[in-house]
């Protein structure tokens, strides 16, 4: 088996050291609060730099292609034709909880 501090390289098993902690040392199920929230931080500084290492050099989001949506509003009769539609689809539409 390998060390330890090697194996903290690979994210799925920080990612996996990280959620098993959270399980079992969770304040709701009786682990120290302050105990709980040093040590998360560790372990997400182990996984984020564990994922840092292990991503293969890309194009980052922005590059490729994740802009912000924008939503175009129609205008004139068929934008408000579609509104219409739309608004009257949903009043006729039935409770979403029963």
């Amino acid at each position: 088996m390998s060390d330890p501090s090697e194996r903290v390289r690979d994210g799925t098993d920080a990612r996996a050291r990280l959620r098993e902690f959270v399980r079992t040392h969770h304040p709701d199920v009786g682990g120290d609060p302050e105990l709980f929230a040093a040590r998360v931080a560790e372990l997400q500084a182990a996984r984020d730099g564990a994922y840092e290492c292990s991503r293969p050099a890309g194009p980052r989001r922005a590059e490729r292609g994740e802009a912000p949506i924008v939503v175009v509003r129609r205008r004139g009769p068929r934008g408000l034709l579609a509104r219409l539609r739309e608004w009257r689809a949903r009043r006729k539409r039935g409770p979403r909880v029963v």
